[in-house]
């Protein structure tokens, strides 16, 4: 029986924690450049505003309208957004580990069990980063433009503006979506298992298919003594974070 606990938790340890705390490495920064890149407001067809009076009705205006209000690249990262949340994660997987063949021969893309973590980790982050950006959006979203416009008169830049204005109440605001959303990462690191990876519910199986039925809740305990961490972890920070309650 020690011996099955300790190879659940190196199981656990060294492939569902790896996995998580990779994935937020680089989820937590891609998720707030996939956020403002879908907020971009470069429009490169504005100079049509001007002309748009000039057609008729339902004619040449609507459509000059139409192209001068276009944001081609927050239109391309919304279109990424959606498919990416759009299709399952398992399925993501899948098409990361066995689709990009050809970057075995054009970028030295590792094969076989050497690619198996590099594509879990790939997978999770963008799929992750898709979902923290929209928590992102909202949060910045959410702050009175009052502030950024207070920001202005007082001769601060934007990137003033956001780091000593947005971001702080940003944190204050997203802490509790982001929160659910990194619990349920911890719980989704499972889903590497269909690409090989021997992380703790794939080991249980091992020893559920030899008819052992208890390893099975031993795996339930490791995840809810994680996730019971993290809870405990985001409570403590929403404490301290208070100060910023209006």
């Amino acid at each position: 029986m020690a011996a099955i606990f300790t190879r659940l938790t190196n199981a656990f340890i060294l492939n569902n924690i790896r996995l998580f705390a990779l994935t937020l490495l680089f989820s937590i920064p891609l998720g707030l450049i996939i956020a403002f890149g879908s907020m971009n407001k470069w429009k490169p067809f504005r100079f049509l505003d001007s002309k748009a009076a000039d057609g008729h009705r339902h004619g040449p205006k609507t459509i000059r309208a139409a192209l001068a209000s276009f944001r081609p690249i927050s239109a391309l990262v919304k279109l990424f957004v959606w498919i990416i949340r759009g299709t399952p994660l398992m399925l993501q997987i899948l098409i990361i580990y066995f689709g990009p063949g050809l970057l075995e021969l054009a970028f030295g893309w590792p094969k076989g069990n050497a690619g198996r973590m590099p594509a879990a980790v790939v997978t999770f982050s963008i799929n992750y980063a898709c979902y923290f950006s929209e928590i992102y959006r909202g949060g910045i979203q959410s702050i009175p433009k009052g502030q950024s416009e207070a920001g202005q008169v007082l001769g601060m830049t934007r990137s003033q503006i956001f780091f000593r204005v947005t971001l702080l109440q940003l944190v204050k605001r997203i802490v509790p979506p982001m929160g659910n959303e990194i619990i349920t990462l911890i719980k989704d690191t499972a889903l590497a298992n269909y690409i090989s990876i021997l992380e703790l519910i794939m080991t249980a199986k091992e020893y559920t298919s030899a008819g052992l039925i208890w390893p099975l809740f031993a795996t339930a305990f490791y995840f809810l003594a994680f996730v019971g961490i993290l809870t405990l972890l985001f409570g403590w920070v929403e404490k301290k974070l208070n100060f910023f309650r209006t």
